[in-house]
């Protein structure tokens, strides 16, 4: 969560989502974030740990990610695909996300290219819009549903 905007989001226990994303969370760069289709930015903790595993000091929610998933096949997962989030959330992935420079500073020579999907396939955060609202629990499965 980030309720002034900008990187990192720090980690909560508990949320709530509805169509605009996490409630109370907020994004500094309103021009190039914050859409319906961008309700959501999702990341992948292993992913994540591949990544400090290459010496980049990079930790969940530092890329701006507002969940951080871990036990799906990441590469697997494409725009169009749903996500059964939790008992009661459902979201849609709407596109790969396009780092920015913000990002830099968990990069190794500030290579934050380091996740771009068309550069490193199966790396990339994805941006989701919300279908269904609702509570949300740290540890609460994520089903891919299609």
């Amino acid at each position: 969560m980030s309720p002034d905007g900008g990187v990192p989001k720090t980690s909560v226990d508990t949320a709530k989502i509805d169509k605009r994303g996490v409630v109370g969370d907020r994004q500094e760069d309103t021009v190039h974030h914050g859409s319906p289709d961008q309700a959501l930015c999702l990341y992948s903790l292993e992913v994540i740990e591949r990544f400090k595993a290459e010496g980049h000091p990079i930790e969940p929610g530092f890329a701006g990610e507002n969940l951080t998933i871990s036990g799906l096949d990441w590469f697997s997962i494409e725009p169009g695909a749903r996500l059964e989030i939790g008992p009661d959330i459902e979201a849609e992935v709407t596109f790969y996300a396009t780092p920015c420079s913000k990002n830099a500073q968990w990069f190794v020579n500030g290579d934050f290219t380091r996740m771009l999907q068309s550069r490193h396939p199966g790396e990339s955060r994805l941006y989701a819009r919300v279908l269904r609202g609702g509570a949300l629990t740290t540890g609460d499965e994520v089903r891919l549903v299609g």
